[in-house]
């Protein structure tokens, strides 16, 4: 009898060891969400990086940050731009607190929050976790130039290196180091905000096979792509300038917006300033129809000219809202 105990015990400490080694704790909030996706049954993206490298990733950086990094012949690489580097326009860290839709309001709280920019184009961070780029009105923009670009995000930077940057294309070995950085800076299962229950929901997939379900579920929690509406500068009659808008916002946007480009050193040679000079110049030329009036100049843009090739990008009614105009609008008639 004390056999048959003894056998019956050890008979369920192999039970409970064996159920203890198959439990599938495998997602964490530092998972990467490429490594999710794949794990569940979603296909590999083409420029999906299983093992990163951190020499690799940190001269993608370099050249995202700087334009520049250290060629595989142990010299300066050529900039790839003479006149922006990446950051000019995208941040590389996540700004939308809410990865499901596009609010400007809410990005520019969390510029403030985090002291980045509040910028006219997508941020890098969770690039590669997107599925689609140049989108919407963009489209229209660059016409025939976006169809390799659209779906495929080495077509996507190949254009933006070479048009949006007006500089040249990645050598084959930049390419690869952006590809790496990029990786590295992808989407965490922690940036999606999933509650306790949904890491348990998330690590009942099954194994070999995939999990449509939670594959589709798991990406509702962000955007595929950065939505991009185009629009006209507001008619006369609908400007209100500044009269209904926010003063300490408009601030807020001059400073972080406007000034990331426009102070001296940076990007433009039309620089500005938070000086009464600078301020009264675009009071007084607010109300006229020149291109450089601030309702015209935020939503048209500029575009290269020969002989100055730097150009003022458009933005979008994603990027920022009617109301964060009037809010700059206000900003600048109260100086």
């Amino acid at each position: 009898m004390k056999r048959i105990i003894i056998l019956g015990v050890l008979l369920i400490a192999g039970i409970l060891l064996f159920s203890y080694k198959k439990e599938k704790i495998v997602f964490d909030e530092y998972s990467r969400l490429s490594n999710v996706l794949i794990q569940l049954g979603d296909k590999k993206a083409l420029h999906y990086i299983d093992k990163i490298d951190t020499n690799l990733a940190h001269k993608g950086e370099e050249i995202v940050i700087k334009g520049r990094t250290i060629a595989p012949n142990g010299k300066k690489s050529k900039l790839q731009s003479k006149y922006f580097t990446c950051v000019d326009c995208h941040n590389v860290v996540a700004e939308d607190p809410n990865l499901r839709k596009s609010d400007p309001e809410a990005r520019l709280k969390m510029a403030v929050e985090k002291n980045i920019p509040f910028l006219s184009a997508t941020t890098f961070y969770g690039m590669v976790n997107r599925e689609h780029w140049y989108n919407d009105d963009y489209q229209v923009k660059y016409g025939d130039l976006v169809k390799p670009a659209k779906d495929t995000l080495k077509n996507a930077i190949h254009l933006c290196t070479v048009e949006c940057s007006q500089g040249r294309a990645f050598e084959d070995w930049e390419m690869e180091a952006v590809m790496h950085y990029f990786n590295r800076i992808g989407y965490k299962l922690k940036d999606l905000k999933l509650s306790a229950s949904d890491y348990k929901k998330l690590n009942t997939y099954k194994e070999n096979q995939k999990n449509e379900a939670l594959i589709k579920w798991l990406k509702s929690y962000y955007l595929q792509y950065s939505p991009a509406t185009f629009l006209d500068p507001l008619p006369w009659d609908k400007r209100g300038y500044g009269k209904n808008g926010n003063a300490e916002n408009g601030k807020l946007i001059y400073e972080k917006s406007c000034m990331h480009c426009h102070a001296t050193g940076r990007v433009t040679n039309f620089t500005l300033d938070q000086d009464k000079i600078d301020l009264g110049y675009l009071k007084k030329t607010m109300r006229t129809d020149k291109h450089s009036a601030l309702y015209n100049i935020v939503r048209k843009g500029t575009y290269a000219l020969p002989g100055y090739r730097p150009y003022m990008p458009n933005y979008t009614l994603e990027r920022l809202s009617h109301q964060q105009l009037e809010d700059l609008a206000a900003y600048i008639n109260s100086n």
